[in-house]
């Protein structure tokens, strides 16, 4: 499963302005700092603005700053709001057309797995991301630290 750009810039725009507290961020400024389309972050920002993650400003001096506390932003909320489709696999979808959906057992694990996907998601808000340093305040330039999937192989 991944995640799309989408959600992924969502999740960057919540940590950028839970970062700066209170002031009021602009688009074009966090476009910058992550080196991501203004186009499609504007996108983002107003979908966010919309579920009530974010309060925007409009006018010459408007941006955009959390509507709430950081603690109170559900991240399973979040990717709730900006996913589109969870379907992991063709039967999951209404037009489904495989021949063996009748008596295949996979999407009752996959759905499980779905599940305790997002379950853990809800356990954490945008506070446990952002820690106790304003770690995002200033991103750096360049490429970040690339982290891939961490799985416990002690039980294969």
């Amino acid at each position: 499963m991944q995640l799309t750009t989408f959600s992924d810039y969502a999740l960057r725009v919540l940590m950028y302005a839970g970062a700066r507290g209170e002031r009021l961020i602009t688009i074009d400024e966090t476009a910058r700092a992550y080196d991501i389309s203004r186009a499609h972050l504007m996108k983002v920002v107003n979908l966010l603005i919309k579920a009530g993650y974010l309060r925007g400003v409009r006018g010459r001096s408007g941006g955009f700053t959390l509507a709430r506390p950081a603690g109170s932003i559900n991240l399973g909320a979040v990717i709730r709001a900006t996913e589109p489709d969870f379907a992991l696999v063709e039967c999951f979808n209404p037009s489904n057309c495989c021949a063996i959906s009748r008596f295949c057992r996979l999407p009752n694990i996959l759905n499980e797995a779905l599940n305790a996907f997002v379950n853990t998601l809800d356990r954490y808000t945008l506070a446990d991301l952002l820690g106790g340093a304003y770690d995002f305040a200033l991103p750096l330039p360049g490429p970040g630290v690339r982290r891939g999937p961490h799985f416990d192989t002690s039980q294969a």
